[in-house]
């Protein structure tokens, strides 16, 4: 019985985050920061965005380049979607943004690349702006309306990116438990705390799954090989050298 409740924990353990720690390890210890080259540069800017957008000559260009509100034109909106992803929230502590970016972009990075990455995290965010807007004109009595005084709230952040990552990444090497807990952490946000974040994280879920129904349907197959930095193959090895041929023995005596 013990050794049936040890091993158990283990097999589950392998079958479900082996190849993506292997994936992670072997990348790291390649290429260590090198690998996730675009990460770091998000993890910056974002850094320089929150240090700006706290300075009194700072906070209005900011809020141009990357605050998305519901009220504003949707052609704005979607303008300034990309860049949102990295303007932290105003209401919540940078370090949590800081964080978010470095684990979940980085090892995503690693499995499917850096321009999938930004791809997944750009359709999760802009799922999200999209369901305020449907979410305001749906109201407040239903279960998926929003208030009108979400029409100004300032949403920014890489949350929505991060959660569609982390769905995307556990479909892609078939972490289905923890792809599931990712789901119901966030039902369970919604209800306990009824939110725009909220809800619009769900809709981020909901827009990544249609995404992996589309990818598996008509993708090429799936496979848990990383789709990031490739490691070089080895040199092949060149033709044999031909062997020098034995020379005459010399004699010792004189001529």
């Amino acid at each position: 019985m013990t050794s049936w409740t040890t091993a158990s924990p283990r097999r589950f353990a392998r079958r479900e985050w082996g190849p993506l720690f292997w994936t992670l390890r072997a990348a790291l210890v390649r290429d260590k920061w090198r690998a996730v080259p675009m990460t770091i540069g998000a993890v910056c800017l974002t850094s320089v965005f929150q240090i700006v957008q706290n300075t009194h000559w700072g906070f209005q260009p900011v809020q141009n380049l990357g605050s998305v509100k519901a009220v504003d034109p949707l052609w704005l909106a979607l303008l300034r979607t990309p860049l949102s992803l990295f303007v932290p929230a105003l209401d919540l502590p940078v370090w949590g943004a800081l964080a978010q970016i470095l684990l979940v972009f980085g090892i995503a990075e690693i499995c499917i690349g850096w321009w999938r990455t930004l791809l997944i995290g750009y359709v999760a965010t802009l799922a999200g702006t999209t369901f305020a807007r449907i979410g305001l004109s749906l109201g407040p009595d239903h279960p998926f309306g929003l208030p009108v005084t979400d029409r100004v709230v300032n949403d920014t952040g890489p949350s929505a990116a991060v959660v569609g990552l982390a769905i995307y990444v556990c479909w892609r090497y078939r972490a289905y438990v923890t792809g599931a807990l990712v789901i119901l952490v966030m039902i369970g946000e919604v209800l306990v705390k009824d939110n725009l974040a909220g809800k619009e994280h769900l809709a981020a879920i909901a827009a990544v799954m249609v995404v992996c129904v589309v990818r598996a349907k008509w993708g090429p197959p799936r496979s848990r090989a990383p789709l990031g930095r490739r490691t070089p193959p080895p040199p092949r090895p060149g033709p044999p050298r031909p062997r020098p041929r034995p020379g005459r023995p010399r004699s010792r005596g004189g001529a």
